[in-house]
């Protein structure tokens, strides 16, 4: 079928809007159909718009039924405003006035979640990017901020709890059995972070002292059976609110801040000023429901949304280009704060990992843009690992080129300078380098430009003169629109160790060096770099602390990395080193697999296993890291057409190998790690569950019953929900006759609880056993799954697709055509949540003609069904690859 190409939207056409907006009133009567919106409105003209931007006011506006609209309290005729596709115009309007209408929506029948809409009972709203506009008239652009008061009425007894932005001012009776309740929210605030909750709700309360002796109350609210799920998330907005003061000075503003947990959310939270929505999954948690990486998400969630209250609410983006100023930012703000409260070198891998397992795969596939975008058809295709993840990386290479106390100062400048505004990222580097002193003009290339630097490097050691010489070049690949790129501006950390496994003490002029470890700086497609006084031939220690979000490479042999995996002093090197052994006996044995030749595991390898199963010193967490094979998805990076297939019979053939040979010390070090005290979520009891479980995740591939008895044991004793989850994983990925049993033991334990059973969906849709697809299919019949419930649909579809390769890339192409069912199914119910499923097909240039073909087809079917314009633009840029 077709239909006409949505329109993209360019950073180039930027123009500030015609009228700002001082002051909204808006008054909310809900109802079951039929919810009414009155909003008024005192408008003035832009002194800084253009002279050509003439034509009146545009105001957005989306599936709203006007009732009546008024300028400066006169009712307007038909003939004085026109209806545009996206909203309305007045062509005539006065420098300065005031603007009323009424609108009436349909909550209940909003299934795409934007705007306000109900989940379950209750009634809430998600306005990131464009949803203000399905509520009411208005210039829905981040650069428009205005002071908001907020009158709701509603139900008294269906909707007791009545919410939004701000401080509550007011509320009262109704007649009828209603009620009201009025919020006054004194920061102007751009319409994307209006936020509205009505519901049967409870809350927890605690009250928070801040620096300056200002008292605030906190409350997170939930549906009444969730009352005793709360305290997790509220220790750690005291520890986010506590931190935040402490790194960056920063108070809380408001009287009050409000939490409230949604069971319908698209994304994992919104930072809504005063008033955050989060997904439930980043509220919820009690030991025998949540996973210690639920505990660490919600942590992690928790503070990234408060954080926001100056990095998003009172400093925000000029435009949704600059949409990093505040994701990329807040990201790097809350990596730091869960670096503190747990394992900061283990914390960074877990980072790394999911850079380079899907940041780097979006920015070599046909969806890849810089994190200043220049272009898009739906802002909502833009919420990417690139803006936020790779935006993060950004903000922390600064960070790293000034080094704290600038830096700070820099933060420092930029809150005082731009408090109260919407800004760019470019306001944000002047800042950096005004307090810093530094020209970081070549530095914004990581801003303007996609794709992940590559560096090589070479190095020589010259016994004689005692030096050793790096030689260190740099690319960075063609992109869509983009080719011939400069060079970066690249942070690049180092070190050298002895044969002891000592760091060498190293130095150069003008080069700061700390603990051993060098920032040198590369600003050059290539540069040679010497070290005197180097007495014996080094190993060298690259990244250290992934300094910077590039791909290297050089030749290192086993010797080597073997050497960097026992002795680093730098965790995330050290774990680094692994995964390239980990990755070059992979690769080896994958290449066997292909030949059609026996695997072998290299004995040195399972020595080194051996020896870092037993590291004491380390941490229990770090260990763990470094006995995790890489992914699929990451070593797919390092082969010149994917062989999904090849690498996943390598990659067990190496469990397989390490847990036969380890089998005694696998089995003596699980005893060891056994837990006999109640459950605790601090870091050590995490570390310490983290190698138990993976240590029995490599005894799982063994075809050995007192093995299988380990994993019924561990989940038959439901000490915790980590260790539950853990051998329900293993368990349903094996032949064994007992797994439909213990299926449907823990479904039928957790029938009631939706959050439970999305770990249920996914341990199956993730098995790498045959016929997992004819079982997803399966469960999408069952009762607790719905596909218009975003968690229901990342927990079973998203999972399958997303974090199950071999069975999604059968070759067959089966997998490739439920996606795309899926996503005709959904998209005209969540467009958002459709395109982003799409996303794993984008990459289908690196599979094998056959796949190509076929994922190739799956792409055309879902753009032949009149696709919307988040489906689209995804599908249409990632057919653009193939012309």
């Amino acid at each position: 079928m077709k239909h006409a190409t949505p329109k993209a939207i360019r950073l180039e056409d930027y123009r500030p809007p015609s009228h700002l907006v001082e002051h909204v009133s808006l008054v909310f009567d809900l109802r079951d159909k039929g919810t009414r919106v009155r909003s008024r409105l005192r408008l003035r003209r832009n002194p800084a718009a253009l002279s050509d931007d003439g034509d009146g006011l545009f105001l957005h506006g989306e599936n709203l039924e006007l009732q009546w609209l008024s300028l400066d309290g006169r009712r307007l005729p038909e003939d004085d405003y026109r209806r545009e596709a996206g909203g309305l115009r007045l062509p005539s309007v006065p420098d300065a006035f005031e603007l009323e209408t009424e609108v009436v929506i349909a909550p209940e029948t909003n299934t795409a979640l934007e705007g306000l809409y109900r989940s379950g009972d209750m009634f809430c709203t998600q306005c990131e990017a464009e949803g203000f506009r399905k509520i009411t008239y208005y210039l829905d652009r981040p650069d428009v901020m205005a002071v908001f008061d907020v009158r709701i009425e509603a139900d008294r007894e269906r909707f007791p709890v009545l919410l939004s932005n701000g401080n509550p001012v007011g509320s009262g009776e109704l007649p009828g059995g209603r009620h009201f309740a009025e919020w006054q929210d004194p920061f102007p605030k751009p319409s994307y972070l209006f936020a509205l909750v009505a519901g049967d709700l409870r809350h927890v309360e605690e009250s928070f002292v801040t620096a300056s002796g200002r008292e605030v109350t906190l409350r997170i609210h939930v549906e009444p059976q969730n009352i005793d799920r709360c305290e997790h998330a509220m220790r750690s907005l005291v520890r986010a609110m506590h931190w935040d003061e402490e790194r960056y000075g920063r108070e809380y503003d408001l009287d009050v801040f409000n939490i409230v947990a949604v069971d319908d959310f698209n994304m994992g939270a919104m930072e809504n000023k005063g008033l955050n929505i989060f997904n439930s999954k980043y509220v919820l948690a009690r030991p025998d429901t949540a996973t210690d990486a639920d505990y660490q998400g919600i942590e992690g969630v928790v503070a990234h949304e408060y954080f926001h209250n100056w990095t998003g609410n009172r400093i925000t983006c000029r435009d949704w280009f600059q949409l990093s100023l505040k994701e990329g930012l807040t990201v790097y703000r809350d990596q730091e704060f869960s670096a503190d409260m747990g394992s900061r070198p283990v914390k960074r891998i877990d980072d790394v990992r999911l850079l380079r397992a899907h940041q780097f795969a979006e920015d070599a596939s046909p969806m890849a843009h810089p994190v200043r975008p220049h272009s898009y058809i739906e802002i909502n295709n833009f919420y990417t690992v690139t803006v936020y993840e790779k935006g993060a990386e950004v903000v922390r290479m600064q960070a790293s080129l000034l080094g704290p106390e600038r830096f700070r100062k820099a933060m420092d400048l930029y809150f005082e300078r731009f408090d109260g505004q919407a800004v760019t990222t470019e306001d944000f580097v002047s800042c950096m380098e005004e307090a810093s002193g530094r020209d970081l003009t070549q530095f914004r290339h990581w801003y303007d430009y996609a794709g992940t630097p590559e560096l090589t490097v070479t190095d020589h050691y010259d016994a004689a003169s005692q030096t050793y010489t790096l030689r260190i070049q740099q690319a960075v690949p063609d992109t869509p629109g983009q080719t011939n790129k400069p060079p970066f501006h690249i942070p690049f950390a180092m070190g050298l160790l002895d044969r002891e496994g000592r760091d060498m003490a190293i130095t150069l002029p003008d080069v700061e060096s700390r603990d051993g470890t060098l920032m040198l700086e590369l600003r050059e497609r290539e540069e040679i770099f010497v070290f005197p006084g180097i007495t014996e031939r080094p190993t060298p220690s690259f990244l250290r602390g992934f300094s910077a979000p590039v791909k290297l490479q050089y030749d290192w042999n086993e010797e080597q990395l073997l050497h960097l995996l026992a002795h680093d002093s730098d965790g995330f090197s050290r774990w680094d080193a692994g995964q390239t052994l980990f990755r070059v006996v992979l690769l080896r044995m994958t290449g066997q697999y292909r030949a059609g030749e026996p695997m072998s595991v290299p004995p040195a390898l399972l020595q080194a296993l051996r020896k870092t199963l037993f590291d004491d010193v380390a941490g229990h967490a770090l260990v763990a890291e470094l006995l995790t094979l890489p992914s699929i998805d990451y070593l797919g990076d390092f082969m010149p057409v994917i062989d999904v297939e090849a690498l996943h019979a390598a990659r067990e053939a190496l469990r397989h190998g390490v847990a036969e040979v380890l089998r005694e010390d696998l089995l003596m070090r699980y005893e060891q790690l056994r837990e006999t005290g109640d459950y605790s979520i601090d870091a050590a009891s995490m570390g310490r569950r983290r190698l138990k479980n993976t240590v029995l995740g490599y005894l799982s591939r063994l075809d050995d019953t007192q093995v299988f008895q380990l994993l019924l044991d561990q989940y038959g004793a439901g000490h915790n929900m980590t260790d539950v989850m853990v051998a329900l994983a293993l368990i349903a990925d094996s032949e064994r006759p007992e797994r439909e049993q213990v299926l449907a033991d823990f479904a039928q334990r957790w029938a009631q609880d939706a959050l439970v059973m999305d770990k249920w969906f996914s341990v199956q849709a993730t098995a790498s056993r045959p016929g997992t697809l004819a079982r997803v299919r399966e469960l999408m019949a069952h009762p607790a799954f719905s596909i218009t419930n975003p968690n229901r649909v990342r927990a079973l579809i998203g999972a399958f697709v997303n974090a199950n390769p071999v069975n999604f890339h059968a070759a067959d192409g089966s997998g490739y055509d439920f996606l795309a069912e899926q996503v005709i199914r959904l998209d005209p119910i969540n467009p958002q949540i459709a395109a982003r499923l799409c996303r794993p097909l984008a990459r289908w240039q690196r599979y094998d003609q056959g796949r190509q073909q076929k994922m190739r087809a799956a792409l055309q079917r879902i753009l032949e069904n009149e696709a919307s314009p988040d489906v689209y633009e995804v599908v249409a840029k990632s057919l653009e690859a193939a012309q």
